[in-house]
């Protein structure tokens, strides 16, 4: 016999309390604890111990009947998870609502079904008319995707088990799954993490690839136990600015592949679009000649990509300046703002900083540095920098810039856009290669300041005439 017990699980972090309390321990979080009713067995020496089951041990050497991957035609897509879908892997997509999550994902299931294969869409959210509506809005209808709006899991796992293995099952989402084996509401931890290892169990016995949508809280993280995020092999966060098309699909973790590619997708009345050159796109708009803007030459996984960066320096009323940034690390355009004000006499206390990375793309890496020291220079002195130029490199406490890694594709892809000369770390100079561009090596970072600042244009301020 078993009995009911209840116990307290915090909905954020999945940490489990005898008994209710209003802050979790764990996470930290405030009014997540929430009872859930599970069952234990009854307590007692004559309870029969369960005995292990003997398996088979495999050889490390071995051949595969089928093809490792599965390519799903969406070459961004394949470029994040490393060359396509490894079957037997279960994927965890998050990101943000309406960033397009389930339009992407349907357009996946369509491309791999046009190949031949078997490709289900479980939808826990919607109904098939919904789906279908979507479908036909993106000119889908005809790919030979199979639909269902379902939520018990073993149910699911019941009809993927008849017929043909599917090469693909899309479940969206993970957060409206429900096992009866455990007694709690839909999306609470319990239910998630139960709900998963049934759909990670079924991936890993029939070698079909399961992709799990997760929705995410308002700090970016995916909702739910972290646990989940441990348990699937690989980690896709679809992100995007609400006020840009473009979307990035970027790998957090990825037991096949790399964590470090980006695949960029823009929003278009039919569904998302492949962009196969997002340097020439995020460059399509920018404001030639204005103060204040640095084109860096960045790498995002294998892949260069040119964006430009926009500084306003400008000068406040505060006690306390103003440090905002959109796209970059705070803390690393705090150091640059030190490191001009110690060592190349740049005064900034006295002004409000704004830097943003246009397209609404984010920039992870150091190499940055150097072009965001040059458009805040070129803001506050009010001195355009040239508009051919590209900047790359990164900036030490001491001053200097650092060389770089990758330097040679960054300088290629430049002169592919057109771009005439770079400022590139002195070290990096003997990278250029045949790309016919002209490097100047930056060594100190006064050197590149005192010559951007004598070439400032003294500001007009408005006037306005009292009637």
């Amino acid at each position: 016999m078993s009995r009911r017990a209840l116990t307290f699980v915090c909905q954020n972090c999945g940490a489990v309390y005898g008994r209710w309390q209003g802050k979790c321990e764990s996470c930290g979080e405030w009014n997540t604890v929430a009872e859930e009713a599970g069952r234990v067995p009854a307590a007692g020496p004559g309870r029969p111990q369960r005995k292990g089951r003997p398996f088979v041990l495999q050889p490390l050497a071995g051949a595969a009947d089928d093809a490792p991957r599965t390519p799903c035609g969406l070459a961004e897509l394949d470029r994040v998870t490393g060359g396509g879908f490894v079957r037997g892997s279960v994927l965890l997509v998050g990101g943000d609502p309406g960033i397009g999550k389930s339009t992407l994902l349907i357009q996946a299931a369509a491309a791999v079904a046009r190949a031949g294969h078997r490709a289900v869409y479980i939808s826990g959210e919607e109904a098939v008319a919904q789906v279908r509506l979507r479908a036909e809005r993106l000119g889908l209808t005809q790919a030979t995707v199979e639909l269902a709006a379902e939520t018990a899991v073993e149910d699911i796992v019941a009809t993927l088990s008849e017929g043909k293995t599917p090469r693909l099952v899309v479940v969206d989402s993970i957060q409206t799954m429900w096992t009866d084996q455990i007694e709690s509401a839909p999306g609470t931890v319990s239910q998630v993490r139960g709900a998963a290892q049934i759909l990670i169990r079924y991936a890993k016995r029939s070698s079909a690839a399961v992709i799990l949508v997760g929705h995410v809280t308002k700090d970016g993280q995916i909702a739910g136990p972290r646990v989940v995020e441990h348990m699937v092999d690989a980690v896709l966060s679809f992100e995007g600015e609400g006020g840009h098309l473009f979307r990035i699909l970027r790998a957090v973790k990825n037991r096949f592949g790399p964590t470090d590619e980006i695949g960029v997708f823009e929003m278009t009345g039919g569904g998302l679009r492949e962009v196969a050159n997002p340097s020439a796109l995020f460059l399509s708009e920018r404001d030639l000649g204005a103060p204040g803007t640095a084109v860096f030459a960045g790498i995002e996984g294998s892949r260069p990509l040119l964006m430009e960066m926009q500084a306003l320096v400008a000068p406040t009323i505060l006690g306390t300046p103003r440090r905002a940034v959109v796209g970059w690390d705070h803390n690393r355009l705090a150091m640059v703002l030190a490191v001009l004000e110690a060592h190349c006499g740049v005064r900034l206390s006295g002004h409000d900083v704004y830097l943003n990375v246009a397209g609404g793309l984010r920039i992870q890496e150091p190499a940055a540095d150097l072009a965001a020291a040059t458009a805040l220079v070129s803001s506050l002195a009010n001195a355009p920098l040239p508009s051919d130029a590209v900047y790359f490199g990164e900036i030490s406490l001491s001053g200097t810039v650092r060389p770089v890694p990758q330097a040679a594709a960054r300088l290629k892809e430049a002169a592919k856009l057109g771009f005439l000369r770079a400022f590139v770390p002195e070290t990096a100079r003997s990278e250029g290669g045949d790309t016919g561009m002209a490097l100047t090596g930056v060594g100190p970072l006064v050197d590149i300041v005192s010559e951007i600042a004598p070439k400032g244009v003294e500001r007009q301020a408005r006037s306005t005439d009292d009637e």
